[in-house]
């Protein structure tokens, strides 16, 4: 009941503020999308997009266009998305390449990638050129929709069947679909006829390759990508380091995770955040929380600030842990740079803490909450009515 009085009181703001004349079309998409992000149904998302205005031309309304789309998605309403990007389409200003794209991978964000492949057919039509970017767009649309098997037929037919020439974006694309469905094997075909065709990898192509050899446990393709990227001239740098520390993390092989980790800076290289992301991720997903908070304190004390999912994860794993003080100490560091982990991370962590005779430390969180996130303070004033006095 209170999010959803919360919903028809924002509805009801974003209408006066949808009819004056005097907002600007930044203040209205914004207003969109905080009523986007609460409103459960998909005609009044629909309707919040159309009065919002919005256009191919400005970022922050493709964001919102996408994130509507995403929440239509949820919301299993595929005849909304239909209609809704088909009417985009056919706004004035709108019969671009680059609009056409953007359709295209909204398509596939909102699972129906039969329609993506539609548009694309029927560009010309339209007056809209296809080009190898709109045909990546397709292939990037499948990725989204998860469609591998259909990533796999367009990339095989439709150059040969529409006179375009695949790019390295192309083959990077193609890539990341076999290795995401356990075809990882297949790289080696890829990568040779991309050497056929005077395409040189980049380290992305490489990164993802090896960390689809890593996913299947296929340690030897691992080394033979690193040999390839020698006869390339490509440096094995940090980013490909990180590939592999995070893709051992995952399979749980931490002594042969920490193996590189230590060969790194013994080679005179420096790690990077995400170096110890990684490595935090996987001694705390091992119960090891000691050493995780070891390598926090290490990567702090290097200069090296930790990224959002770093301190997402230690905070997590430390109130699973039931080191509630830990994770209260890094949470608080985590809120001072605009990051909150989840709620259901928050009230593991305030119920803990109050578990613990922590209530001031439980109470003092709950405030920061309430004043970061005043749209549904309510379910944190519910929270704070039920610590102990």
């Amino acid at each position: 009941m209170a999010v959803r009085r919360k919903v028809q009181s924002l509805m009801l703001a974003h209408r006066r503020l949808f009819s004056s004349s005097d907002t600007s079309s930044k203040e209205k998409t914004r207003a969109a999308l905080s009523v986007i992000r609460f409103e459960q149904n998909p005609e009044r998302i629909i309707d919040v997009c159309r009065s919002a205005g919005l256009t191919p031309e400005s970022h922050l309304d493709r964001i919102v266009f996408s994130k509507a789309i995403s929440k239509l998605r949820e919301l299993k309403h595929y005849d909304g998305i239909r209609a809704f990007v088909e009417e985009s389409m056919n706004q004035p200003g709108c019969r671009s390449e680059r609009y056409a794209s953007h359709c295209i991978i909204v398509y596939g964000q909102g699972g129906l990638i039969d329609h993506a492949i539609k548009l694309f057919d029927r560009m010309p039509e339209m007056g809209i050129e296809r080009n190898v970017k709109t045909l990546n767009s397709l292939l990037f649309s499948c990725l989204l929709a998860r469609e591998y098997g259909q990533i796999k037929r367009i990339f095989l037919e439709f150059p040969r069947k529409y006179g375009l020439q695949p790019n390295l974006e192309t083959y990077n694309t193609i890539l990341k679909g076999l290795c995401n469905s356990g075809g990882a094997r297949e790289a080696h075909s890829i990568l040779a006829e991309m050497e056929r065709k005077c395409i040189k990898p980049s380290a992305t192509t490489f990164a993802t390759v090896i960390a689809g050899f890593y996913s299947e446990e296929n340690l030897a393709d691992v080394g033979k990508m690193l040999q390839l990227m020698n006869k390339y001239n490509m440096r094995v740098g940090i980013s490909i380091y990180n590939v592999r520390i995070h893709s051992l993390c995952k399979l749980g092989r931490l002594a042969e995770a920490k193996a590189l980790f230590d060969g790194i800076l013994s080679n005179g290289m420096k790690p990077n955040c995400r170096t110890y992301g990684h490595l935090i991720y996987g001694y705390c997903r091992r119960g090891r929380l000691d050493t995780a908070k070891a390598l926090f304190q290490e990567m702090v004390d290097m200069g090296l600030k930790p990224e959002s999912e770093c301190y997402f994860t230690l905070v997590y794993y430390l109130c699973q842990g039931k080191d509630f003080q830990a994770a209260s100490t890094i949470c608080e560091d985590c809120m001072s740079n605009g990051w909150v982990p989840n709620t259901t991370t928050m009230k593991s962590l305030v119920h803990g803490l109050a578990a613990n005779n922590k209530v001031d430390e439980a109470r003092r969180i709950v405030c920061l909450l309430k004043n970061r996130f005043r749209r549904n303070s309510q379910i944190w004033d519910e929270i704070e009515e039920g610590l102990p006095k």
